[in-house]
């Protein structure tokens, strides 16, 4: 919910199967519910709320994986190639479990690896 819904068509345009939250869910629904549905669905979560990667982080899960923006603005028309790119070059990563995060100055890419307790 924290980025404008003009991205999904910018990112459909660029030909990614995107949906805003606000297709989907209550507004006001937790970040765990939203990462919850994610997975069920099969889908990444595009955000610039850092929470969701925190969350994701920590909580051991290979899934649902999770883009965010850190830049100085998040306006798909000033973005939206850009992220269109960086969500093409990171396909296959997304699809197995990552965090993608792309700033002003850089992409990080981090694998969601799941290591049980032995």
């Amino acid at each position: 919910m924290n980025l404008s819904p003009e991205w999904v068509p910018t990112l459909r345009s660029a030909g990614h199967d995107v949906l805003h939250w606000s297709e989907v869910g209550r507004p006001d629904a937790p970040d765990d519910e939203i990462l919850t549905w994610a997975r069920a669905e099969g889908r990444a979560v595009f955000t610039s709320d850092l929470d969701f990667g925190t969350a994701l982080a920590t909580s051991g899960a290979s899934a649902p994986s999770v883009v965010q923006l850190r830049t100085a603005t998040t306006l798909p028309s000033r973005l939206g190639s850009f992220v269109a790119r960086v969500l093409r070059e990171t396909a296959a990563d997304l699809s197995s479990g990552a965090i993608v995060t792309i700033a002003d100055d850089r992409v990080r890419l981090r694998p969601l690896i799941f290591k049980p307790n032995r």
